[in-house]
């Protein structure tokens, strides 16, 4: 729906006359899987930006996001040995003992009032149910508020993750994808004023709000480019059956995101 708006929009603007400044829409494919071949564009893109808008859902009634926070997807890789369960217990090495020891470890490093979670989504491993597992891996997903958060938090894991308790097991850790937080500035809170009105002009009133979910806004924001996310279409349940989205708000969502970039020609944007 975000990517409809945004073709509409730009059509808009070709029929009527354009922009004093450039308008570019730039579409990706890989943003759920945290964008490892789009990343470098979207950073070129945005460091020649003045302003960034992220056409992700709104939220009903009508919240755009402010915030975000970041994200690392990394992935666990238990090595041990097997043995026959019955007859040769005592030569195997359970790699999903020692997997399921470090769960239990990475799950307490979840601080929810800084912001932190850590959680193993997927776990899998072994060979056959009389097989002591020779082998287990799981995949982990990091969330963090602030930048420097996120060092701390990866170095966390990784020292549960590689040392082992299961005598003779190893394991290494591997990051697999990243999303960088969208936080906050003087410029993205002036550029949402001015979308706030923009909308108000037209007749609704929007929210801003924070939420856990990852974006590529995070990368724009981070190359000093003052960003917008949640511009799109109302809806919501997202990732879900449930998942869906109010046509009604399609045209006052383009209709304030137009409206905004009219308005940007009185010097909103990236400093200086």
């Amino acid at each position: 729906a975000g990517l409809v708006m945004n073709a509409f929009v730009l059509a808009a603007f070709a029929e009527l006359g354009g922009h004093p400044a450039p308008i570019a829409m730039l579409v990706t494919s890989d943003e759920e899987i945290a964008s490892p071949s789009s990343r470098p564009v979207i950073e070129a893109e945005a460091r020649g930006a003045r302003v960034v808008f992220n056409s992700e859902p709104s939220q009903a009634p009508h919240r755009i996001t402010s915030g975000r926070k970041g994200g690392v997807f990394m992935e666990m890789t238990v090595i041990g040995k097997a043995a026959h369960s019955g007859a040769f217990y005592e030569r195997g090495i359970s790699a999903i003992e020692e997997i399921a020891r470090k769960v239990q470890a990475l799950h307490l490093l979840t601080d929810l009032p800084a912001g932190i979670t850590v959680n193993v989504g997927t776990i899998k491993g072994g060979q056959t149910v009389n097989t002591i597992a020779p082998w287990a891996s799981g995949e982990i997903d990091l969330r963090y508020v602030k930048g420097a958060q996120r060092q701390l938090a990866v170095d966390a894991i990784r020292k549960i993750v590689e040392d082992c308790s299961v005598p003779g097991a190893s394991a290494t850790l591997a990051i697999k994808g990243e999303f960088l937080p969208l936080e906050e500035t003087p410029e993205s809170l002036a550029l949402f004023s001015l979308y706030r009105q923009a909308a108000l002009d037209l007749g609704f009133e929007v929210e801003a709000t924070f939420t856990g979910g990852c974006a590529d806004s995070g990368l724009t924001a981070a190359q000093g480019c003052p960003t917008l996310c949640s511009i799109g279409p109302v809806g919501g349940h997202g990732h879900t059956p449930e998942e869906y989205c109010d046509l009604d708000s399609l045209v006052p969502c383009a209709q304030a995101l137009a409206l905004t970039i009219m308005r940007l020609s009185r010097g909103q944007g990236r400093p200086g």
